[in-house]
């Protein structure tokens, strides 16, 4: 009987380039389970590389891969290491088709890919997965990115500044005679203007072959979820603007209320992690969750 010990999953990474239209995109490969038949596509958010921040996205893929999903890491072009000049979460559509095709001629037996993005790589699965002639499984979405200028003012409004209001900080200011009333007056009238306001930023135009071009990115990405009709892990950090301007728009928005009621949609919240759970105990309840919602379908 053999004695020798497990190859862990770090073991087994292997690093090769997709070709996209010519360009070279560096990726890592988890092989997770031989033979296994989904697996989950890790995409960047900007600016961001295929490590993560605080190496978020290295130990999420050794955590899935040691359970058996494969994972497949890499830089869309214009990102970290790959070819290509910059470009934003709304023109990386053949980025994912390339390292979709690629996911599955290196991983024999593949059939499902599931897309984990957070922030803008979130929008950018959502934009892409509807339409995705390989076909995706699955979504998990995490604080997406549905940014728009009178979004952001209003997120700062009802989340920062009560904030700041309960903090004894700018009261103590105050006592000290520190406190610049003009500035911060000045900075709140901005802010409730722009929230008020709806602007020509608040409008997203997609390509010529889509159909949701025209309207404002949160009206676009609710769209693109509404058309993609698989499984989605929503996970929310509780103490994060774009979090907080994510759910904003929810309760503001009859569509996303009655997509994320869905059943195929999950939602978890995760009270005081930060925007890219840069803690340990944050990051490995997001990788639980995002193992036990792969098990679940």
């Amino acid at each position: 009987m053999s004695t020798a010990a497990p190859v862990p999953a770090e073991a087994l990474e292997r690093c090769f380039a997709i070709d996209c239209a010519g360009e070279r995109l560096p990726a890592i490969l988890h092989p997770g389970t031989p033979g296994a038949a989904r697996g989950v596509l890790v995409v960047v958010g900007g600016p961001q590389t295929r490590v993560g921040s605080h190496r978020q996205f290295v130990l999420l893929a050794r955590q899935l891969a040691a359970a058996g999903v494969p994972v497949l890491r890499f830089d869309y072009r214009g990102m970290g290491d790959a070819d290509g000049e910059a470009r934003s979460f709304e023109d990386v559509d053949a980025d994912l088709a390339a390292a979709c095709a690629a996911f599955r001629r290196e991983s024999p037996g593949l059939g499902e890919i599931v897309i984990w993005g957070l922030c803008d790589a979130a929008s950018a699965a959502l934009f892409h997965a509807w339409r995705a002639p390989q076909g995706i499984a699955g979504l998990v979405l995490l604080n997406p990115w549905v940014r728009t200028d009178t979004g952001e003012a209003r997120a700062y409004i009802g989340h920062y500044y009560r904030r700041r209001l309960l903090s004894a900080a700018p009261w103590k200011k105050m006592l000290r005679g520190e406190f610049d009333f003009r500035g911060s007056l000045r900075s709140a009238f901005g802010l409730l203007r722009r929230a008020l306001a709806r602007t020509p930023a608040d409008t997203q135009a997609g390509g010529a072959d889509d159909p949701t071009q025209g309207l404002a990115l949160p009206a676009r990405m609710a769209e693109c979820l509404r058309r993609f009709r698989g499984p989605v892990l929503l996970v929310l950090s509780g103490d994060d603007l774009t979090a907080a301007e994510f759910r904003d728009c929810v309760q503001q928005s009859a569509q996303w209320q009655a997509l994320l009621a869905e059943a195929r949609v999950t939602r978890r919240e995760l009270a005081g992690a930060n925007h890219t759970f840069s803690r340990r105990v944050w990051r490995d309840a997001v990788a639980g969750w995002t193992l036990e919602w792969l098990r679940t379908w």
